[in-house]
Formats: C-alpha cells, structure tokens, sequence
C-alpha cells in the first residue's frame, strides 16, 4: 500500500517495496495463470474469503478491485491493504493449513481468477517465474502484518512474568502477528481488562479472535491461531522428521522436493538454537549475515513449497520402533500418534542450566537462553550478564551491547580463543560496552518476582561481586535432546545418537531411522553442517524405501 510518505519508511519496511510486496503482474503472466483456475464475476461487497478459514484459495484480480481488511479485538474493521487489477490476494498461509490472517471483500463489480489450493501448488511447480513473484510477496506481506500487527492476537500480562515471556516467544519465533501489552507500564492495560472480564492473577491472557485464553498452553495457542494441525494416526507418511531446526527442515525441503510426502514435528518453533541467534554470520551466502529466526522461517516456506506439512506445538514423547520393515509409529504429548516409513531425527540439544539455587525460579524472569530483539527489549538501558564462551555467547554479547547499559561476560577459562571464532573475539575486545570476567562463574540469584541480581566468584582468588542485572543469558552448551527414543537406538556415553550403520553416515541401528545434526553423535555443531547432512540424508532415505518396496 503506497501513500505520500512512503519515501520515509524504513527501507526494510515491506510497505516501502510496494512493487514487489503487491506486484502488478503482466497481462502475460495472467495469461499463464488463467489455465490454472477459472474466470468468475464476483458482485459488491461479496467475500472471496473471511478470517479464520483454513482453505482460502488464491484468486488473481482481473477487473474491479478487492478489499483486505482485518479485525481488532472488539470486533471492528480495520483496513490493510486495496487490490486492483493484476494483484493477487494471500500470503504465507496459502502454502499451509494455518487459518488465514484477514478476509477480503470484493470493492465493486469485479472478475477474478479463481484458483484452487491445488492448482495454485501446481502453478508454482509448473510456472517458477511467476512463482517466485508469489512467493516473495507472501514473505513480505506477513512482514508487513507482523510489523504492523495486523491480522494477530493480543497479549496482555506484566512484561516481566515468566509466562508472560514464554507467549511472547512462542508467537514471535512463530512468526505469528501480535500486539503486547504490558500492564507494568502500559497505562490502557486496565481499561482493556475490564473489558475483557480479565483479573489480575489471571494474567497473563491471550485475546485470539474474540476469546480469552487465561496463561494457554502452547499448543493450545497454536489451536486457537491456527498452525496446530491435525494428524490422521493410521496415515503411513514417507518421512517423518523430528524437530525443525536447521537440519530437519533441510531434510523436509529435499525430501518434499523430491516427491516424498513429508511432515516434520516440531515442540516449540522453526529454527531450534539457531532459531534464536541474533545473527549468522559465517553461513555461507549471507555476507552481511542473517537472524536464526529468519533463516528458519524462509527455510519452513521453502519446505511447504514443496508440500511439507508442519506441525508446530508437537513434541513428541516416544518412538516405537516396530518390526523390521513395518512403519514406525510416533507418540505424541497430547496422547496422539503417527506412522511413517521413515523417521528422521533432528532434535538437536536442549539448554544446559547453572545448578543454582531458585535457577528454575527464574527462568524465564530474568534467565533466557536466546537474545533476541524480545529479550533485548526486556533488558533495555539495563546491566546484563551473558555465561558462556562460544559463538552464541559471542553473538549474544554484540547484539545486546547495543540495548543494554553493559554487557558482562563470563567464561571459567582463561579466554575466548579456544571456543569462540576469531571475528567475534576481536569485535569484543574492540567494545567498550562489553567486559569480559575470565576464571568466573555465577555463585548466587538474587530477586523476588524476577531476577534482579546476581553473584559471580573469581575462581583464582575466591572474591565475589554482586552485580545488578536486568537479565542473565546461559549459553554454556546443550545436551542432546534424546529421551524419548528410549530403547530403540545406541545412543553413545552422552547421549547422542549413533550412526554410520548400512553404508550411510547418517543411518542408526534400525532400518529407516536416521539421525542428523546437533543430535547425531560426532557430528559438527554448525548451522551449515545441519543443513548438509538435512539435505544428503535424503539419498539415504531413498535407498532404504526403494528396498522396502522390493
């Protein structure tokens, strides 16, 4: 949508890129399309499709105009955007069965090309010019509504509450589109809760299409905005992949691209760790580097490109590993299942944590493990701490140098070289914003509701230092995330998942089970590695149902 100041905005701004976020096509790629769907007239004031459906089709404008426009909480219209002739409706949703974000009524006698998720896929296949046209305005049309929050939720809580944080995350990281307000400082907050019937110790409480969600569950979240999907139990899928982190969305891209059909499951968020880094710099192709969460999400749209399903708030808690060639069957945490021939673990490592106490306490009230624009926020003009000494922390440090008032950093070691790449040590050094503390660790918590302090010990020479904090950061490494595979598989003395059985370097000791990334055992603890072994697992997978079929 253009107007008289767009030459103001923020370059990145997706309303400042009007022709390639609402591209005009050319009557000759109309005339491509058309083969596609059909041609229909669509009266004044009819919708082609309202909020909240889950199988809106994708519709080209030939004549007349059409209207998008979303809902606030109370139920009132708020315009986003005008379509005229050669636009094209949709975004990101059209490639998943997540519900969509706005609806949109036809503005005048119109035509239109109809066209049916089905057919629209096969467009995209089948025409790749148009295509990356499309796909590249559906990426900044939900930038755009992310920006702006349109077409979201609304959450309300104190800005510091654990839970309140644990939300925040779960819809930013799903690239889901939000409004926050925080009742430590926002001065509608009351007005807004009286409105809602909402109390105090009910907070905090998510606003999602008229309804009040009282401290959801994530997966509830995630059923109420639309990208919990549902999984039929006696379906035998081709692949099913395990966790969306680099390497297992690497693998559902090559695996949908190549014809299997694919679902990957995921417990909290495309991305996994790499999720959450600030910045990657040294993936290759990205010179000035990019965010985790960026990576993963275009990542997650290539996969359902390809007809990978995704389902998000889905971990799931045990493996039954069966006989040899029959599908294995996946439990999940809310009691359902799944079959698949082929089981591709990719879940990577979960945080490690400070045995402290009241550690547990305030997680999520002061202790994060990722630094991103949310956390950094939370810590604005305030001291923090980051523990660690490798990339992560690295990257941590740089990025919330530039919010906070100082960054302490803290390593057991006597320094940086042997943990962390040179680029980053050097940066470090340079910043007079950032101190590192060598031979140091973190002795005590201090806070009420939230942390607020805490302690670290000099291991040299016994003395201690408490230091007024707005967040503490740990970043000392991981564990495999492997418990619920129980018996199936040899997992090595740490935990990680052993392979290089059958000729493939990414096979386990069952057949049709593989494991790649962090999880796999000896494997190398980079994005750019995950992504590899995700993508040349596949021929592995080949192979393998190739000889099942025999």
């Amino acid at each position: 949508m253009a107007d008289s100041d767009s030459i103001l905005r923020d370059p990145s701004d997706p309303l400042a890129r009007e022709a390639q976020t609402f591209p005009v096509l050319p009557d000759e790629m109309i005339a491509r399309i058309a083969p596609f769907g059909a041609e229909e007239a669509v009266g004044d004031g009819e919708y082609l499709f309202r909020r909240g459906d889950r199988t809106s089709e994708f519709f080209v404008i030939l004549d007349g105009g059409v209207n998008v426009f979303d809902h606030d909480d109370c139920g009132a219209v708020r315009f986003v955007v005008s379509h005229r002739a050669g636009q094209f409706t949709g975004e990101v949703t059209m490639f998943n069965d997540a519900k969509a974000l706005v609806s949109a009524r036809v503005a005048g006698d119109t035509r239109v090309l109809r066209i049916a998720r089905a057919d629209f896929r096969r467009l995209i296949t089948a025409e790749p010019d148009i295509g990356e046209i499309i796909l590249r305005a559906f990426i900044l049309r939900r930038v755009a509504l992310l920006s702006q929050g349109q077409g979201g939720v609304t959450l309300v809580g104190p800005g510091h509450s654990a839970q309140m944080v644990r939300l925040n995350a779960f819809l930013t990281r799903n690239a889901y589109p939000h409004r926050t307000i925080d009742t430590e400082v926002d001065g509608e907050a009351a007005g807004f809760l009286a409105h809602f019937g909402v109390a105090a110790d009910e907070l905090p409480v998510v606003i999602c299409d008229g309804r009040v969600l009282r401290n959801p569950s994530n997966h509830a979240l995630a059923d109420c905005i639309g990208i919990a999907v549902h999984i039929d139990p006696d379906h035998v899928h081709d692949v099913a992949v395990v966790g969306a982190g680099p390497a297992g969305l690497a693998a559902a891209v090559y695996a949908a691209s190549e014809g299997l059909e694919t679902v990957v499951i995921e417990g909290t968020a495309p991305g996994g760790q790499a999720g959450t880094s600030s910045k990657i710099e040294n993936y290759l192709g990205f010179p000035t580097g990019i965010s985790g969460q960026a990576l993963a999400g275009r990542a997650q749209v290539q996969a359902q490109k390809f007809g990978a399903r995704l389902a998000v708030s889905r971990e799931v808690t045990a493996l039954e590993c069966g006989g040899a060639g029959e599908p294995y069957r996946l439990t999940l945490a809310d009691g359902a299942s799944m079959r698949a021939r082929v089981v591709v673990i990719a879940t990577g490592a979960r945080y490690r944590k400070l045995d402290l106490p009241d550690y547990g306490r305030f997680e999520g009230a002061g202790i994060h493990y990722a630094a991103t624009a949310m956390e950094a926020g939370l810590c604005a003009d305030q001291p923090v701490v980051v523990v660690g000494g490798g990339n992560s922390a690295g990257q941590a440090a740089m990025f919330l140098s530039r919010a906070a008032s100082h960054v302490h950093m803290l390593v057991r070691s006597h320094g940086l070289a042997e943990t962390m790449s040179s680029y980053l040590i050097d940066r470090i050094a340079a910043s007079d914003r950032i101190t590192l503390h060598t031979y140091c660790a973190v002795t005590e918590l201090h806070g009420d509701d939230a942390l607020d302090a805490v302690t670290w010990c000099d291991s040299r020479t016994g003395a201690a230092r408490a230091q007024p904090v707005g967040a503490l950061f740990v970043m000392i490494g991981a564990v495999p995330s492997t418990d619920w595979l129980g018996s199936c598989l040899d997992l090595d003395d740490a935990g990680f998942v052993r392979t290089g059985e059958g000729g493939s370097p990414y096979a386990t000791t069952r057949p049709g089970i593989f494991a790649v990334g962090d999880v796999r055992s000896g494997s190398v603890k980079r994005v750019a590695s995950g992504v590899g072994e995700g993508s040349v697992v596949v021929q592995a997978i080949h192979r393998h149902l190739e000889s099942v079929a025999r």
